[in-house]
């Protein structure tokens, strides 16, 4: 089985096998229906799989059999890599008339191959809009168009298709120059993006450019938990499965609503863990032991996300999230809504970024640290940081400090040598990390804690019952604010110990001045400073 695509699961809901659950279409963009109303052109953009193919072929069905209007929709996802102009036109004339042909209208089955001849015969910078406009000429209803995968065109044959569609938008309303009604653009990026893949540095679009067609962009929001709730109640009407309220509540925290996380926990549970035995039950255990899976398994969805972590633009971004760095992406940078409209990372209240959700955090993270890992090789194999009942935290960072030490001249300090994942800032939280967790795998838990700006990483060993509570700093700041920053943390968690790990930077210093031990007693806390 392709468990990157469970087959009984539909992308937008759940189910069990030959029964599928779905929230209604339209309410996820109550914006489409406007932008159809109002004759205009408009972008859809959200992650991959988030729902947006099969919301849009759910509303072209609905186009369809309101019959107030035609509704078209085309995949362009073959026109991958196409490369060349003239390819790329072609392809998309072919794409067109496939997707006549296979349309559930009568009217538009008809319109298939009819426009060969005419395309044959014009150059490849008007055959899209001409085609368009033959089919709109001759049909007895307007005609709404959906380009799905819009972004697998790139470069010069992206700007040919959209200076056609432009061309065609400007005289829509002229005799005999009929052209679709409204038109949306779908993918994983805004428009914002189009113009930064096809112009170059500080180049204007201009008059002429084809990105003024674009009235809106629109996203497919991710699920509510209260969606959430309602898709798994609709399971439990079907077949008598109760999902705990705790569950709901790991399966909110895990996926944030993201519809194939959602998808896929509820599968990894119901079908994979209990085969399909209805009698059970689902408890939060059941969920996080599904959320732990679908980390460690990185399905396609997941190990697609992973690959845009060496893109460098989303290294930028990234790198300030992972080390809680504060002004180091502009609020207004085009990289920062690229990694938003990827869905890897989401907004705080405040506007800052933080991983999207629970599993992406996990599994970048977990990631990255597998490269510096490697490195840390049989250090740790000879160790013992527990009696089975007590994690003894000081000493395992007394060791953290001497193996920083001592194995700093073959250490990966360098962000080059992180392989493909070249961040600078996070490097030495990623380090941390990768220590603890090469350490306390299969007997603890490390629970993170990111937020670009806050200027600091939160960490969180869970072993036995019992919360280890790590702050590291990578930025310079007052002990004073760290050391109340920490307290506020342990107050709020009910621990009476924890670590303040500070790591400086300056290439200037000895090891001498930057490895140091200090105890501080805030109140009735107890708060160990380790220099790193």
């Amino acid at each position: 089985m392709d468990r990157s695509q469970p087959k009984k699961f539909n992308t937008t809901g759940v189910c069990v096998p030959y029964k599928h659950y779905m929230l209604p279409v339209l309410p996820r963009i109550p914006d489409v229906t406007d932008m159809i109303e109002g004759e205009y052109y408009f972008i859809l953009h959200a992650p991959r799989q988030s729902g947006k193919t099969t919301f849009i072929e759910a509303l072209t069905d609905k186009i369809n059999l309101e019959c107030n209007y035609y509704a078209l929709y085309c995949d362009l996802s073959p026109l991958r890599g196409t490369i060349d102009i003239d390819k790329a036109v072609e392809e998309i004339v072919d794409l067109i008339n496939v997707s006549l042909a296979s349309s559930g209208v009568d009217e538009l089955n008809k319109m298939a191959d009819t426009y060969n001849s005419i395309a044959a015969i014009r150059g490849s910078g008007s055959k899209v809009r001409m085609l368009l406009n033959s089919i709109c000429r001759n049909l007895s209803r307007e005609l709404v168009v959906f380009f799905d995968e819009a972004d697998c065109l790139s470069g010069p044959a992206l700007v040919k298709f959209l200076t056609q569609i432009r061309a065609g938008y400007l005289v829509r309303h002229q005799r005999n120059n009929e052209f679709p009604r409204s038109m949306a653009l779908i993918g994983m990026r805004d428009i914002r993006d189009y113009i930064v893949q096809v112009r170059p540095e500080e180049a204007s679009t201009g008059l002429a450019s084809p990105f003024n067609v674009k009235k809106k962009a629109l996203t497919l929001a991710n699920f509510t938990q209260k969606e959430i709730q309602s898709l798994y109640n609709q399971h439990t009407e079907a077949t008598g499965q109760a999902f705990d309220p705790e569950a709901i509540e790991k399966a909110w925290h895990w996926s944030e609503g993201q519809p194939w996380l959602v998808n896929a926990l509820a599968y990894e549970v119901v079908v994979e863990q209990l085969k399909n035995d209805y009698s059970k039950a689902i408890s939060r255990p059941d969920i996080d032991q599904a959320a732990e899976i679908l980390i460690q398994r990185r399905d396609t969805h997941l190990d697609s996300l992973l690959e845009r972590l060496k893109e460098p633009r989303v290294i930028s971004v990234m790198d300030a999230v992972f080390s809680g760095s504060k002004g180091k992406v502009p609020i207004d940078s085009d990289n920062r809504q690229y990694c938003i409209d990827l869905g890897l990372v989401t907004k705080n209240e405040d506007g800052s970024l933080r991983p999207a959700n629970g599993i992406y955090k996990e599994v970048i993270t977990r990631v990255i640290t597998d490269q510096v890992q490697y490195v840390i090789g049989d250090y740790i194999k000879i160790k013992k940081w527990t009696d089975g009942k007590v994690l003894f935290m000081s000493d395992l960072l007394k060791d953290f400090q001497r193996f920083l030490r001592h194995d700093s001249d073959s250490f990966p300090f360098n962000y080059k040598e992180f392989a493909a994942y070249k961040y600078d800032e996070a490097t030495y939280a990623f380090i941390l990390q990768a220590f603890l967790q090469k350490i306390v795998n299969g007997e603890a838990k490390v629970h993170r804690g990111f937020a670009e700006g806050s200027g600091r990483v939160d960490l969180a060993i869970l072993y036995n019952g019992r919360e280890y509570l790590l702050e590291v700093k990578l930025e310079y700041a007052k002990l004073e604010d760290s050391l109340e920053q920490l307290a506020g943390y342990l107050d709020n968690n009910g621990e009476k110990e924890g670590w303040l790990v500070i790591f400086d930077r300056d290439v200037r210093k000895s090891w001498e001045e930057k490895i140091y031990w200090d105890t501080k007693q805030i109140g009735n806390l107890t708060i160990h400073v380790v220099g790193c």
